[in-house]
């Protein structure tokens, strides 16, 4: 899998919030943002798969 560049503008008191976060962690601002936005994309498409199942087999 290939890698791009995301370039963002974020206010301060956003970054100082995401470096406090990442920093509990033991991580990098860079991928605890990327592990954020893994996590929320698969959230989402296990949500759909259950919302597909529920409707393929009803609700139990």
């Amino acid at each position: 899998m290939g890698t791009s560049v995301l370039s963002l503008r974020i206010d301060h008191e956003l970054l100082e919030r995401l470096k406090e976060h990442a920093a509990k962690r033991g991580m990098s601002v860079q991928d605890y943002v990327v592990r954020t936005l893994i996590r929320d994309d698969f959230d989402e498409r296990f949500q759909s798969a259950v919302e597909e199942t529920e409707k393929f087999y009803g609700r139990t």
